[in-house]
């Protein structure tokens, strides 16, 4: 009896490691599942571990929706996996995907599985294709889940282009007020200050000057330091957001921000219902779909409470019920899921839930980015405003002084 490598998660989150014994990959499922453990990932110890290959660089995800969508079509049409590999491999113009795939269709030829082949590739492909792919193997409709991956990474790619999109005017206009404000504190300011000493030794400077001429002070003698203090938390930031308790906490923040919390999760959350429906509907089990689908949402925190649903179905119960009891799925898409349930037709339900919510979701992201946009210029002009009266308010003292 083979042994078998696990990576899963406990009911509270927390990440465990193992090995188990048994006849096959969906016995150790069943097994964890059986210890309200959530299987990860799993594979035959010895087995070679995920790498990045023969490429580290990352592929773009409209050329892999492409990939993915050709190597259906020829496994549709008859031509075994050996030999679309190989044909892929020979036609794809790009050298990182040529390169993936030949050491892919080396480890195939070597007796891995197709899944198992890809996960060596992590920046290649991600755990969700990785996943689907072994459903599809396991299942025996490969040829569907991989037209269904094309299909959903290529969604997946419009829905970044449009929240990109939406944020880059927002984000050009803060970068501009940014430079703006910096260029005039460090080399425009300056300029004023002997011509204020008089007033300032006589202590009739404004007090918007005042502050604008300390502000200007401190950039000029811990600029460098503040910058040094902004990299380094950079650095900071990114390695805390490696952690699995750091994803955590940020997930947590990001689904309460306020604005954009709500969209943030309204798009996690359609995103695994499409995912979940779409399994559903090509007749991969229940249990093993929700173990998919939650790494759609992209969010630890739904994922923990998509894993909580799971123990509650494994135990025969509905997967509405926990859903609304994390109180992170909005009620109408609980209702509806429990509709789906009672009336045998969840697959189709959660792919309309998708549907409906991206639709809305995408409005109010609309409305958000519109609303974003003249707040943006109104502080670039309170911003500037008060730094160019700051500049001309003793102008103005000395001339009616003058008169």
């Amino acid at each position: 009896m083979p042994d078998f490598v696990y990576i899963a998660r406990e009911l509270s989150g927390r990440e465990i490691q193992g090995t188990l014994s048994a006849n096959s990959e969906q016995e150790v499922i069943s097994t964890l599942a059986g210890k309200s453990l959530f299987p990860t990932r799993i594979s035959l110890q010895g087995s070679a571990t995920p790498t990045t290959g023969a490429s580290g660089k990352r592929i773009s995800g409209r050329k892999l929706a492409v990939m993915y969508g050709q190597l259906a079509d020829l496994l549709h049409s008859g031509v075994p996996l050996m030999r679309s590999l190989q044909v892929l491999e020979e036609q794809s113009s790009i050298p990182a995907i040529r390169a993936v795939l030949a050491d892919v269709r080396q480890q195939v030829t070597e007796g891995s599985r197709l899944a198992d082949a890809m996960r060596r590739h992590p920046k290649a492909f991600n755990e969700l294709a990785v996943s689907m792919v072994r459903a599809g193997e396991e299942g025996g409709f490969l040829e569907d889940v991989l037209k269904r991956v094309a299909q959903f990474t290529e969604h997946t790619e419009d829905m970044k282009s449009k929240v990109t999109g939406a944020m880059a005017y927002p984000g050009f206009l803060m970068l501009m007020c940014l430079g703006v404000v910096t260029w005039m504190l460090v080399y425009l300011v300056p300029k004023f200050e002997p011509i204020f000493a008089r007033l300032r030794e006589q202590g009739r400077l404004p007090t918007p000057t005042v502050i604008l001429l300390s502000a200007s002070g401190f950039v000029q003698s811990y600029g460098l330091l503040i910058l040094a203090v902004c990299v380094a938390a950079g650095f900071a930031l990114r390695n805390f957001l490696k952690s699995e308790q750091g994803r955590f906490k940020v997930d947590g923040w990001r689904l309460k921000v306020k604005g954009f919390g709500p969209v943030i999760r309204n798009l996690a959350i359609s995103r695994f219902c499409r995912m979940l429906g779409t399994l559903l509907k090509n007749g991969v089990p229940i249990l093993q779909s929700l173990r998919i689908a939650k790494d759609a949402t992209g969010n630890l925190v739904l994922g923990q409470a998509i894993s909580n649903a799971a123990d509650n179905v494994s135990a025969g119960k509905s997967l509405a019920r926990p859903l609304a009891a994390s109180g992170h799925f909005p009620r109408e898409v609980v209702e509806m899921i429990a509709v789906g349930e009672e009336a045998n037709n969840l697959e189709q339900v959660l792919i309309n839930v998708a549907d409906n919510m991206e639709q809305r979701t995408f409005r109010d992201l609309d409305l958000a980015v519109r609303m974003l946009e003249p707040l943006m210029l109104l502080v670039m002009g309170i911003v500037i405003t008060f730094m160019m009266l700051a500049l001309l308010l003793p102008v103005f003292q000395g001339s009616d002084a003058l008169g």
